[in-house]
């Protein structure tokens, strides 16, 4: 998230030989996306490609994704003893505390048998290369082909400077989303938002049918501009 692109273990094993040099540094690995993986692409975690780092990587995962649990708001997560011990002491003074019955949801989640994953990946997989196919066949888009997660992260670097049918400059990426809202009725979160622009974000987590309607409507837009 947001890009759906995915570390290989040469690419992790990169950054940890960086990080064995300097021990002060800490590690959070946030494993959300572990099930969602596309085409053979191999997850792999830090503590897994480096184990010296081990004693200093904090890894964090959670129902909500591969899951489909959004609503249940159960994350978890495992690391040292100390930081563990830390973690609880401010969660237990939080009204933040899981249920008992969100809880036990996701403990058969975890441990039920995930035949699931496999056929949602598919479905998932097929999504994916849907919005991917749509989005590149939109005049000044490029949407590269995520390996995992459930997001789409076109560039529309194409498009900057041009002007909508109702008069909006498309001079940022922001710009491109509040004149697609406006005037085709489809949300996408603007790329600023999450640090690297001229781009936007799609979820494809919904139907076949939404995902085509809001394509359609992102392609007709694209081509109305001048």
């Amino acid at each position: 998230n947001p890009t759906g692109a995915g570390y290989t273990w040469d690419e992790l094993k990169a950054l940890t030989d960086v990080l064995l040099r300097h021990p002060h540094v800490w590690i959070m690995s946030d494993d959300m996306y572990e099930f969602l993986a596309f085409d053979g692409f191999k997850f792999c975690t830090p503590a897994e490609v480096e184990p010296k780092l081990y004693d200093r990587t904090l890894t964090c995962n959670g129902v909500s994704k591969a899951y489909a649990m959004t609503g249940w708001r159960i994350g978890y997560a495992a690391g040292p003893v100390e930081l563990i011990g830390a973690m609880r002491k401010i969660q237990s003074q939080s009204t933040s505390n899981p249920n008992s019955i969100a809880q036990w949801a996701a403990l058969e989640a975890l441990n039920g048998s995930h035949d699931f994953i496999a056929e949602n990946n598919a479905v998932f997989t097929r999504r994916r290369n849907l919005v991917v196919d749509m989005l590149n066949a939109c005049e000044g888009i490029t949407c590269p082909k995520p390996e995992g997660a459930f997001y789409v992260y076109p560039s529309i670097a194409g498009l900057i400077g041009k002007t909508s049918a109702q008069g909006t400059l498309i001079d940022t990426d922001e710009a491109f989303a509040t004149a697609l809202l406006s005037e085709t009725g489809v949300a996408v979160v603007f790329g600023a938002a999450f640090g690297l622009s001229p781009a936007f974000r799609i979820s494809y987590a919904t139907s076949d049918e939404a995902l085509v309607d809001a394509c359609t409507r992102i392609q007709a837009f694209c081509a109305s501009l001048t």
